[in-house]
């Protein structure tokens, strides 16, 4: 089911100064989400998992676009219900993730043994592999189109959030989920560093831009003060 996030195109309020126009909707995968925001270019952060791609497809056709409508793919993490519907879509665009997490996708890197979320990653690792494609790095502060990338590591290492200030909304993938209509940190027991993932969000609600909008990886979208949350649960957690 397609939820649609925000839609500023239509709205009858005057746009904010130094807001621009754009639809985003949450693609719900089942069990994890992606997102799709068009604002004069098409972007699909994250892909879902490798058995969903269909599904994948019939959400993207849901919002009124194609697959062959998409621009750029931004990948928030490493990891197979996020990296996974790639090598099922027809794509040939830039897709950017952060590093290391890009070396584990194309196999040039390996993940560490020293924790229980790399050795799954190992585990999985053979079926998500992607040599031939071309895997943008992006690096903390990048700007890509409307967005900028923040490294929030700990849940992987090269664990990006893509904030936009332009179109007030934000996507942060596993760094944290949303739970009993709370943000709440990502489990220790599916990070790799739980400690990380605390100075990780403490660090983003600092540098964090003001948005209205926030997607999570992980349950329902916030649609107001997104920002405000993220700052409140950055102030609940040592």
């Amino acid at each position: 089911m397609v939820f649609e996030l925000t839609e500023t195109e239509r709205s009858e309020a005057p746009q904010a100064a130094g807001r621009s126009s754009a639809t985003a909707w949450q693609l719900d995968l089942i069990g994890v989400n992606a997102f799709l925001v068009a604002d004069g270019t098409v972007t699909l952060v994250d892909t879902g998992t490798p058995w969903g791609v269909s599904r994948l497809v019939r959400e993207i056709e849901r919002t009124g676009h194609a697959v062959s409508d998409i621009d750029r793919v931004l990948l928030t993490h490493y990891d197979i219900d996020h990296v996974g519907g790639l090598g099922g879509l027809d794509l040939d665009v830039p897709v950017y993730l952060g590093m290391p997490d890009r070396g584990f996708l194309t196999g040039r890197e390996r993940p560490s043994l020293s924790t229980p979320k790399g050795v799954l990653h190992r585990v999985v690792g053979p079926f998500l592999r992607d040599r031939d494609r071309v895997i943008e790095t992006v690096e903390d502060g990048d700007e890509i189109g409307s967005f900028t990338a923040y490294h929030t590591p700990g849940h992987t290492p090269g664990h990006m959030a893509y904030l936009s200030e332009s179109l007030s909304i934000g996507f942060l993938g596993d760094l944290v989920i949303e739970r009993k209509g709370e943000l709440v940190p990502s489990p220790w027991y599916l990070s790799y560093d739980a400690d990380q993932v605390a100075d990780s969000i403490h660090d983003l609600a600092d540098r964090q831009p003001p948005v209205e909008t926030i997607g999570v990886g992980h349950g329902v979208p916030f649609l107001k003060n997104g920002s405000v949350r993220l700052a409140e649960l950055g102030r609940s957690i040592a």
